[in-house]
C-alpha cells in the first residue's frame, strides 16, 4: 500500500517551537528525528513488505523541508503533491486519491498526518493487516485509538458492537465531537467507543468514489487542480485558481460522517496526536519517579510532574520547584504555563499576532531551499543573519534596491558573484555588496557553508528582493 502522508498543517498550541511558518511535524521532539520523518520511517518499504514509498502532501512553504528531511533518513517519495493554499485535510486526501487512482485504481492508500506519535510501530502494522481485507474489499477503515482516560480534547469513534478479542474490523456506528468531563467519562466506561485518529485505508478507488457521492464540489475543484498541475523541480504542482475552489472542510466532515461503508479497527500501541505540551508530556512517558520530562540542556531542582524543554544548545533552562508546569525556552521566545492551561497557548499566539510580534509566527532559524537562515540581531535599519548553505547549493543572483550586505565567511569555502565577476571566499575572508549590485553567493563544495551576513538600509525584508535567476523556480523578475 502507499501511505498518504499529510504534512501542511501548522500547530500553534505547541508555540514557541512549532510556528506557522515551521510547524511541529518538522521538529524533533523526542530523538534526533522530527515527527515527519518519524511518520516516513514508520512506513519505510525497506522496515515492511506493507509499504510503497509514500506519497506526501504539503503547502507550498514547506516543499524544500520536506525533500530535505525524507533525505534525511534515505526515503524517495512516490510523489509530493504542493497545495497553493491551505484548505485542510479534505482536498488533500482527494489530491493523493486522484493521483494514484491514475496509475491502479485499486492501489491501497494509508491517510496518515504527519505529526503524530506512535510509540509501538510493529504494533500499528499489525492492526494495518487486521484492516486490509476490509480496505480491498471496498470498505474505508479507520483506526481508533482504545482510550485510558475520559479525554476531552478527541473526537471519538462509536462503535457498532464491542470489539472482540481478535482487535479486527467493526463497523463504524457514528462519529462524536469532543466531549464535555462528563460524556467522556461515559464513553470511556460503556467500552463501545475510541478516539478518533484521522488514520484511514481504502483503495484509491475508494476514496474517490466516496468524494464523488459525499463531496462532489471538493472532488471537481481538486482534480481540476491536479490536470492543470505542472511538475516542478521534482514536486507536482497543483494549479492555484482551480484548488482555490475547493471548500476547506476537513475529511471527517466532508465525507466520513456520511459513509456507510465504514469499519474501525482498535488500536493499543501507544498512540498521540501531541496536540498541546501536556500531550508531549504524556507521549514521553511522564519522565522518571518524578514525572519530570526534560529536553535540551535542561536542570531541575525539585520539580515534579512538568515539562522542561530547552530548544538550543546554547541555551540554559533551570527550573527550581516546578509543580505541574510547562516551561519552554527557544532563543526568541519563552514559554510558561500550568500543564492544565496547556490548551490556551493557542490564545497566546492570536495575542501576539495582534501585537505583531515577529515570535507569534516566525522562528529566527528559517528553513531555506538552500539551507536556513538564522537572524542573530536586528534594529532600526539593520539586521544580522547566519547564513547555512548546503553543500552544492546557491542562493538566487539577485539584487535590492534599498539595502547594502555583507558577507563573512566562518566556515567553508564561498564562491561569490558581484556583477558577473566571480571570487573565492574562504574562512575570515569577506565581499561587501552596494544596493543595486547584481549577486550571488554559492557553496560548490561537498562541505556546509556558513556566512555572517549584515544587511543595512532603509528596508530589511524580502520585498526588496529582486531574482533574476533561481534554481528553485520561486519567482524571477
Amino acid at each position: 500500500m502507499t501511505p498518504v502522508i499529510l504534512a501542511g498543517g501548522s500547530g500553534t498550541r505547541l508555540w514557541p517551537v512549532s510556528r506557522r511558518n515551521f510547524p511541529k511535524q518538522f521538529v524533533p521532539f523526542s530523538g534526533e528525528h522530527t515527527l515527519f520523518q518519524q511518520a516516513a520511517l514508520r512506513f519505510a518499504p525497506s522496515d515492511s513488505q506493507l509499504f510503497a514509498p509514500p506519497v506526501v502532501v504539503t503547502a507550498d512553504a514547506f516543499r524544500f523541508v520536506v525533500g530535505e528531511q525524507l533525505a534525511g533518513v534515505g526515503l524517495s517519495p512516490t510523489a509530493i503533491l504542493v497545495e497553493p493554499m491551505p484548505r485542510n485535510t479534505a482536498p488533500a486526501v482527494v489530491a493523493a486519491a486522484l493521483h494514484l487512482c491514475a496509475e491502479d485504481p485499486d492501489t491501497l492508500m494509508l491517510i496518515a498526518p504527519s505529526d503524530h506519535a506512535i510509540a509501538d510501530a510493529a504494533a500499528f502494522h499489525a492492526a494495518i493487516l487486521r484492516g486490509m481485507s476490509a480496505a480491498e474489499s471496498g470498505q474505508i477503515v479507520t483506526f481508533g485509538i482504545c482510550p485510558d482516560r475520559p479525554e476531552t480534547g478527541y473526537g471519538y469513534l462509536q462503535l457498532a458492537h464491542s470489539p472482540g478479542a481478535g482487535g479486527g474490523p467493526v463497523p463504524l456506528a457514528g462519529f462524536i465531537e469532543k466531549p464535555d468531563a462528563a460524556t467522556a467519562a461515559a464513553l470511556l466506561a460503556g467500552g463501545r467507543h475510541l478516539w478518533n485518529a484521522g488514520l484511514f485505508m481504502a483503495r484509491a478507488d475508494t476514496f474517490v468514489a466516496a468524494f464523488a457521492a459525499h463531496a462532489p464540489e471538493c472532488l471537481n475543484a481538486v482534480r481540476a487542480a491536479l490536470l492543470r498541475g505542472r511538475a516542478d523541480l521534482g514536486f507536482l504542482r497543483l494549479d492555484a485558481d482551480s484548488f482555490a475552489a475547493a471548500p476547506a472542510i476537513s475529511v471527517d466532515y466532508a465525507v466520513m460522517e456520511h459513509a456507510r461503508n465504514l469499519v474501525a479497527v482498535p488500536f493499543d500501541g501507544g498512540w498521540s496526536d501531541l496536540g498541546d505540551w501536556d500531550a508531549v508530556w504524556r507521549a514521553a512517558g511522564r519522565g522518571s519517579t518524578d514525572g519530570v520530562v526534560k529536553r535540551g540542556p535542561v536542570t531541575q531542582i525539585d520539580c515534579q510532574n512538568s515539562l522542561l524543554h530547552a530548544s538550543d544548545a546554547g541555551q540554559v533552562l533551570v527550573g527550581i520547584g516546578l509543580q505541574d508546569m510547562i516551561a519552554v525556552a527557544t532563543p526568541d521566545a519563552i514559554l510558561v504555563a500550568p500543564k492544565a492551561r496547556a490548551q490556551d497557548v493557542r490564545r497566546a499566539v492570536e495575542v501576539l499576532k495582534f501585537t505583531e510580534a515577529p515570535q507569534a509566527e516566525t522562528p529566527r532559524r528559517m528553513a531555506r531551499p538552500w539551507g536556513a537562515a538564522e537572524v542573530l540581531t536586528a534594529g532600526p535599519g539593520f539586521r544580522v543573519n547566519r547564513l547555512h548553505i548546503n553543500p552544492r547549493s546557491a542562493l538566487s543572483l539577485q539584487s535590492h534596491q534599498h539595502r547594502a550586505e555583507h558577507w563573512v565567511v566562518v566556515a567553508g569555502s564561498a564562491r561569490v558573484t558581484l556583477d558577473g565577476e566571480q571570487r573565492s571566499l574562504i574562512p575570515n575572508q569577506s565581499a561587501y555588496v552596494p544596493p543595486h549590485m547584481l549577486h550571488r553567493i554559492e557553496n560548490i563544495t561537498t562541505e556546509p557553508l556558513e556566512v555572517i551576513e549584515v544587511q543595512s538600509g532603509s528596508l530589511i525584508d524580502d520585498a526588496d528582493v529582486m531574482r533574476f535567476e533561481d534554481p528553485y523556480a520561486r519567482h524571477v523578475g
